[in-house]
């Protein structure tokens, strides 16, 4: 399978994941989002040496998985590209900062060592609460929850067409890459000579593209915003599972839990 038949294939499986009929799923979007924001805002404002604080804060990602039947390892091979971007942020922070902290079996730890893994532990945590957002809720459901908390509908339409259409802009792309295979058999990839006729070709094709799918949505009522069809109303357990999180996320945040709970048994 090439790479744009690669990403076109987990772009589709996402979406099939986020609309599956299971209890994650169906709460509703706006408790998803609000949580997800609350919880990558406390994650990100621990100190860069709260090791212990952030480790405490792995029950969120690891609970979710578990409760929205999720695959620890289709996260990490669709993430495969993202998180080595995040862990290497701080990963010069070891040269800049030599204090000694402490020692480990007589290796001497410094505070850029452990500010370099706390910030490789942020954004892990950090980017497996997006992913778990999307595994389980629509792009139409975030778009939706976007609307009730009144972010303008012209940004949330934006989003909501940008992903939707960055499969037809993919299938453009396969297409065009497919023609010039059988034009030059044998060869591999695209010689860099026809790069820019391509690109060129590329943007000419989305722009008609584009102009017809308007013209489409035009024919169909589209004034500036989607239908966001009838409001889904929150039910209570929505709301208790709202509060769970809200509470139970700012004591990890406050207290040093796995300190205290280690503390009773030295």
């Amino acid at each position: 399978m090439s790479k744009i038949n690669q990403a076109i294939y987990e772009i589709q499986k996402l979406d099939a994941m986020a609309k599956e009929d299971r209890w994650m799923n169906n709460l509703h979007p706006l408790v998803k989002l609000v949580l997800t924001i609350y919880y990558i805002t406390l994650t990100v404002s621990f100190h860069k040496y709260q090791v212990e604080g952030l480790l405490a804060m792995c029950i969120y990602p690891v609970a979710c998985f578990i409760i929205g039947e999720l695959s620890i390892r289709d996260a990490l091979h669709r993430l495969r590209i993202v998180l080595p971007l995040v862990c290497i942020v701080g990963v010069l922070n070891p040269f800049f900062d030599r204090t000694p902290v402490g020692a480990f079996g007589g290796l001497m730890i410094t505070g850029g060592m452990i500010s370099m893994l706390t910030l490789m532990i942020k954004g892990v945590l950090t980017v497996f609460a997006s992913y778990i957002l999307i595994a389980t809720t629509s792009v139409e459901g975030i778009c939706y929850a976007f609307r009730l908390v009144h972010v303008p509908k012209i940004m949330v339409t934006q989003f909501l067409l940008i992903y939707r259409y960055m499969t037809v802009l993919l299938e453009e792309t396969k297409r065009m890459t497919q023609a010039y295979a059988l034009r030059a058999p044998g060869q591999r990839g695209i010689h860099i000579s026809a790069w820019g006729s391509m690109v060129g070709q590329l943007l000419l094709r989305s722009m008609d593209r584009a102009q017809e799918v308007y013209e489409s949505m035009c024919l169909r009522g589209f004034t500036g915003e989607f239908p966001q069809g009838k409001p889904k109303k929150q039910s209570r357990g929505d709301v208790g599972y709202l509060l769970f999180w809200l509470v139970l996320l700012f004591v990890l945040r406050t207290y040093p839990v796995f300190a205290l709970i280690g503390g009773l048994f030295v």
